[in-house]
């Protein structure tokens, strides 16, 4: 029997329809959906993911999808939780986005990161699922988190390296251009909001090479604001979304807490007539 790894092809559109029929995806709040509530979907949030799953079932019968990710946790705990559970749901297609919680940490090491980002790749592409693997997002755009710059783009450098080493797809926020916008982002300045979680979507349907018809969301103008008024809106986030997160982090809580995945089984999607 050879050694070789085994090498998959790329799915090519226009060729027929996508080849997945089971989709798993793995991670934190940002696969959660968390920042795009939707009182319909399960959990209440819609997310990215959720907008991903639609398009593929839509285009193949049978197909079912499964969501395992939940807010605030590190990556340790992803991978602990989420792997096994998700290899034992047999997936054909894992979407696995984790560490962006790590990165932005005191002390957060994009290497060490990096060491158990591997061993999951590692474990969930091992039985020949595609594994799409995300990079971060450029901070550049947000006083907020552009401090962490730096970092993000070590853990980017990263993750790019292990996707070529296990053969997993890019899905590249960092050169996704669109969502460098406050306006792509809830109040909390951390989560996309829907018009965010929908660019994601398309920017990882084109990873995966899947025609679709979802179109670009442009949000409305930003109004004009006095440099007062932009302090007191600073004021207001640090009060709703900045003490709250500190004050978690020093009681060791995590907004995860007594969370479970919304989607644990591969179901099929009820079909939406918008988008």
């Amino acid at each position: 029997m050879s050694s070789e790894p085994e090498v998959r092809t790329p799915f090519v559109p226009n060729e027929g329809p996508h080849p997945w029929r089971r989709f798993v995806a793995l991670g934190d709040s940002f696969t959660e959906g968390i920042g795009d509530p939707e009182p319909d979907s399960p959990g209440g949030h819609r997310g990215w993911a959720d907008r991903v799953a639609e398009v593929l079932s839509r285009q193949v019968d049978d197909f079912a999808y499964a969501n395992l990710a939940v807010r605030g946790r590190l990556i340790r705990q992803i991978v602990d939780e989420q792997v096994e559970p998700a290899l034992a749901l047999k997936p054909d297609l894992v979407t696995f986005c984790a560490g962006g919680n790590d990165v932005i940490r005191p002390g957060g090491d994009p290497d060490a990161i990096a060491a158990v980002f591997e061993d999951a790749v590692a474990r969930l592409s091992s039985e020949g699922a595609t594994v799409v693997v995300f990079t971060g997002i450029d901070t550049d755009f947000t006083p907020v988190f552009r401090p962490f710059r730096g970092r993000v783009a070590i853990y980017n450098e990263n993750v790019r390296a292990i996707a070529d080493r296990h053969d997993c797809i890019v899905a590249d926020q960092w050169a996704l251009k669109e969502i460098q916008d406050r306006r792509f982002f809830d109040d909390d300045r951390l989560h996309m909001n829907a018009l965010g979680h929908h660019e994601v979507a398309r920017m990882v349907l084109r990873a995966l090479n899947v025609p679709n018809d979802l179109q670009p969301m442009k949000p409305d103008p930003l109004p004009p604001t006095t440099w007062r008024e932009a302090r007191v809106n600073d004021l207001v986030w640090a009060r709703t979304h900045l003490v709250p997160w500190v004050l978690r982090r020093l009681r060791h809580q995590s907004s995860g807490d007594h969370i479970t995945a919304k989607r644990p089984e591969p179901l099929p999607l009820e079909l939406r007539t918008e988008d």
